[in-house]
């Protein structure tokens, strides 16, 4: 199925009388500055709070959550992220993200390739 997308512009004023005027559309956007918000308290709690071994592992379980994709007890998740992308995400660095792969790989609880990883049971990845 082709979907078609059409992009509009609009002023403060038409946004918000469309919000007046449709509660679904203003619930939406509600709950999706929420959410962003919550994430953003969740990101920064991990900064302060966790260490990067710690924050990693958080950022793999989320992309979990997003991206992931049952396999019996195993998560295979596919991704277009780059060392050096997710050392960007989780405030580390591409040899440290490298390390704690190569870790977890050794300790045998995930598989990884280049685009894609695959945890092999996500309560013991911790």
């Amino acid at each position: 199925m082709d979907a078609e997308t059409r992009m509009c512009t609009l002023n403060l004023d038409q946004f918000k009388k469309m919000m007046e005027d449709n509660a679904q559309l203003s619930l939406d956007v509600t709950k999706t500055i929420g959410e962003k918000l919550r994430n953003i308290e969740r990101r920064l709690e991990s900064l302060i709070f966790k260490d990067a071994r710690e924050r990693i592992i958080d950022f793999m379980k989320e992309k979990v959550g997003k991206y992931g994709k049952k396999i019996g007890v195993k998560v295979l998740v596919k991704h277009d992220l780059t060392h050096q992308d997710m050392a960007n995400l989780t405030a580390t660095s591409g040899q440290t993200i490298t390390t704690v792969l190569n870790d977890l790989k050794e300790k045998d609880l995930i598989y990884k390739e280049r685009k894609r990883f695959l945890i092999r049971e996500i309560e013991k990845l911790a």
